[in-house]
């Protein structure tokens, strides 16, 4: 049965949605409760989904649910983040809109799921110049946390500093515990994304104001952006970061089904943060007055 925590930084949520129907000074306010978790069982095919949307194009390649169930199996590490939608209903038994958890690489080893994970993470960072360690560290005796954390795209970043808070909390209480938790590194794997051109814009266009179009995206596709805005926080402790493409093409058109702005798409990347864990307390604070 999942575990309800009670992170003493996590407060109800606010949002504000004008009313349009209304004059500007007339606002209808929404007050959200998140409850944090401990992983369980109930949470399986939420944690699949969530895991399937942070491995995005290339989740195919891995056993989701092996990776769910390894989550599972390690309830007094990491949380899960639910809101109930019917005040009847009971919270625990409701599907995850967010989780954060932690895995050994090198505990792990033996396992499948993680030999994919390895070896998929080996090749992603042997083009990022700063992640040239890497490879030799995930096959020593180096215990390499890796972080996995997703949520619904709507969920507010507030829930994220008493996910990481609770992490460490709990780290610690392993470690007193003689437990394999005693990480010398952290690896957060997470998604960025670039600006490219619409399809559908240009396909409407004349050919001249396609040369146009196609000249603004290309100077502008080199900007990345976050869709974590936390992942920026926590590349300013970084031993090394960087993004990669996926090994999945990208389906033609797919951007469309993403488009964030008017006059442009998105292409998701992969993206890597490796932490050294003397510096985890101290990146996890600075997200936490980011966020604040």
């Amino acid at each position: 049965m999942p575990k309800r925590k009670d992170p003493s930084t996590a407060t109800p949520t606010t949002t504000t949605q004008d009313d349009s129907d209304s004059s500007s000074s007339d606002v209808d306010m929404l007050n959200v409760d998140f409850e944090w978790f401990d992983p369980a069982s109930i949470d399986f095919h939420g944690l699949k989904l969530l895991l399937r949307q942070l491995l995005d194009a290339d989740s195919d390649l891995f056993d989701l649910s092996a990776l769910a169930d390894l989550i599972i199996s390690q309830p007094t590490l990491g949380s899960t983040v639910k809101v109930s939608d019917d005040a009847s209903a009971d919270t625990k038994d409701t599907d995850p809109y967010a989780f954060l958890s932690i895995l050994n690489l090198h505990a792990h080893k033996e396992k499948e799921v993680i030999q994919q994970l390895t070896r998929y993470l080996v090749q992603k960072c042997a083009k990022i110049g700063s992640l040239a360690t890497l490879p030799a560290l995930l096959q020593s005796d180096a215990q390499v946390g890796l972080v996995l954390t997703e949520r619904l795209i709507n969920m507010p970043t507030e829930i994220v500093p008493p996910m990481y808070a609770m992490l460490l909390e709990e780290i610690e209480w392993a470690v007193k515990d003689n437990e394999p938790y005693n990480f010398t590194h952290y690896l957060i794997i997470s998604k960025v994304y670039t600006e490219i051109a619409s399809r559908l814009d240009v396909e409407t266009e004349e050919p001249a104001q396609k040369k146009s179009k196609k000249s603004k995206a290309g100077a502008s596709s080199a900007e990345t952006f976050f869709f974590h805005p936390e992942d920026e926080v926590l590349q300013e402790h970084a031993l090394g970061f960087g993004h990669y493409e996926y090994v999945k093409p990208w389906a033609e058109g797919a951007s469309d089904a993403k488009r964030a702005f008017q006059e442009a798409g998105i292409r998701p990347l992969g993206s890597m943060v490796l932490i050294e864990a003397a510096k985890f307390q101290k990146a996890v604070d600075a997200v936490k007055a980011y966020v604040g």
